[in-house]
């Protein structure tokens, strides 16, 4: 697949056209033969007849024929495919590749990112992961080392077509001070190429000490997100309180990692549900990993839901670090994915994001901050498909409800032009290959694809 060269932002106009030609040219152009997933259309666009369903067996995918019409940075037609038959405007024939909106990570840890050369994890094991962070944090996390490292990960997120970010930032002390202030640099370098947000990450205890409110009132000041690793115990319920009354104050929405484990008797998931009820809490508030979930036995599960239900909590699912870290035992064979029960929240009504979570840290040693391998994989893990229904909206348009940004996540008409292009012509061929000849669309225009070398980082990271 490849776009007219009018498109490609390295191409240059010829000389001896006059400028009004070119702009129109940069500005003005249709999409043809194109495939797209029903589930991304916008409602007023999904509803229009004649735009032919694609869904017969054997592929059991609902993808619809279209041509898009481009227009100043924003889609302005979809229609049935081969209507835009002699139009004067530049045109791209897809060849019946796929078309997904721009992609939405809601749970990520730029600030740990890319660090796995100085601290890798020596088992494998959760406990490693948090003793290898915490000596690589002490020893090695300056305002240049998080800002580098963290703008390495929004590279290669922004790259691949990702469009909205929101990190988890560790917190504590002073290294709150430094990762906020950096983040809220990077936030203004990176103001229309992505759109990002902030969760403050501390354990819920921190919230019961004058410093957790300070923190609380740093998070204002930046725009963010009020959040925390929720634990069990006594205490558990009382540190809830003060987190939502924290929030309620100040407006703030609320981020929790949940139940990281597969014990069984990890219940904080429905500790957070009964907390934003009891509060009666207007913001949104997500809760993210919620594997103990999948450990428990099924009435003592949908208790949890039932609760999660009633408080209208949004769920993230991070398959690829829960496969990598959970049930690991030397020289055993883990017999549990680690993921939660996507299947049964779904069911239920419940809404339910994938992200990639960490990348290249002890926590998860690879990734690459691509949402399509994220949702290639999760589909793998969890079994999204046969058919594969809505299940890409959970990379797309519910993080981005989740995080309050109604133009990102689907394809409409009067929507910007934030697309990702593919040659695949169907799911299968889509999640067959690492699809790295991808075309980004950002605002109608092509961008650089280009992956930022591992080699920039060497002198922080390479021992």
């Amino acid at each position: 697949m490849v776009l007219p060269d009018w498109q490609h932002p390295e191409s240059k106009q010829g000389e001896s056209r006059d400028v009004e030609a070119q702009q129109l040219l940069t500005h003005h152009y249709w999409l043809t033969n194109t495939r797209i997933p029903l589930t991304f259309l916008d409602a007023t666009v999904a509803t229009r007849e004649p735009i032919a369903r694609l869904s017969a067996a054997p592929l059991q995918e609902d993808l619809v024929a279209t041509d898009i019409e481009i227009k100043n940075g924003h889609i302005i037609c979809v229609q049935p495919a081969g209507m835009a038959t002699g139009s004067e405007s530049p045109v791209a024939d897809l060849q019946q590749g796929l078309v997904w909106p721009c992609f939405v990570d809601i749970h990520t840890h730029l600030d740990k990112g890319h660090i796995w050369e100085r601290a890798p994890n020596p088992d494998g094991s959760f406990d490693q992961a948090l003793g290898a962070i915490a000596a690589d944090q002490k020893q090695h996390w300056s305002a240049e080392d998080v800002y580098r490292r963290m703008e390495f990960g929004l590279k290669c997120s922004y790259a691949h077509g990702t469009r909205a970010i929101r990190t988890h930032l560790d917190a504590f002390g002073r290294q709150g001070e430094i990762s906020l202030e950096v983040f809220k640099t990077l936030q203004q370098e990176w103001t229309g190429k992505l759109d990002l947000e902030a969760v403050c990450l501390v354990t819920l205890d921190y919230f019961q000490t004058p410093a957790g409110e300070q923190l609380a009132d740093l998070v204002v000041e930046i725009g963010g997100i009020l959040g925390g690793v929720a634990y069990m115990g006594p205490e558990l319920d009382a540190q809830l309180d003060i987190a939502f009354t924290f929030a309620k104050e100040r407006g703030l929405d609320l981020d929790f990692h949940t139940d990281e484990s597969l014990n069984p008797a990890d219940m904080t998931l429905r500790h957070v549900a009964m907390a934003k009820l009891r509060h009666d809490f207007g913001g949104k508030v997500v809760c993210a990993h919620c594997c103990s979930l999948s450990a428990q036995t099924p009435e003592v599960a949908a208790d949890t839901m039932d609760w999660v239900q009633a408080a209208e909590i949004g769920i993230v699912s991070l398959p690829l670090c829960n496969l990598y870290l959970q049930d690991r035992h030397p020289e055993r064979t883990p017999r549990s994915r680690g993921v939660t029960l996507l299947h049964e929240l779904r069911r239920r009504g419940i809404p339910i994001a994938l992200a990639s979570d960490n990348c290249r840290d002890p926590f998860f040693a690879y990734g690459d901050h691509d949402g399509l391998e994220v949702f290639t994989q999760s589909a793998r893990i969890g079994h999204l498909d046969r058919p594969y229904g809505d299940w890409p909206q959970t990379l797309t348009r519910t993080p981005a409800e989740m995080m309050g940004l109604p133009e990102a996540g689907r394809i409409g008409v009067g929507l910007p032009a934030d697309l990702v292009l593919f040659k695949a012509r169907t799911f299968n061929e889509l999640m067959s290959r690492p699809q790295c000849d991808r075309i980004v669309l950002r605002n109608g225009r092509a961008i650089d694809t280009t992956l930022p070398d591992y080699a920039e980082l060497d002198d922080l990271v390479v021992r």
